[in-house]
């Protein structure tokens, strides 16, 4: 996951970040972000083109599994493995 946040360009980098840090202060109020549930607990953040998968394991507590940048209209089959694997590992 910082991995990928690391590689991107500057200006996309700064703004996933800054992103993310919204999500921190304001949850689900955060400004210029979308959130959809992709499977039971796993969740996606939506931040322009990228695209976070994260799992929330209490309350105030936001688990970030997996991240890339969307260049199609569906989601990926093998991102989504990779996040549904990432969450059950952490889950079990």
């Amino acid at each position: 996951m910082l991995e990928y946040i690391q590689n991107l360009a500057k200006p996309e980098r700064a703004r996933v970040l800054e992103a993310l840090e919204q999500v921190e202060r304001r949850g689900l109020d955060a400004v210029r972000v979308e959130f959809r549930q992709i499977e039971g607990k796993l969740w996606e953040i939506k931040i322009g083109s990228h695209r976070v998968f994260y799992v929330m394991i209490d309350r105030d507590e936001m688990v970030l599994l997996h991240a890339y940048k969307k260049q199609r209209q569906k989601l990926p089959v093998k991102e989504r493995e990779i996040a549904i694997r990432r969450m059950k590992e952490l889950l079990s």
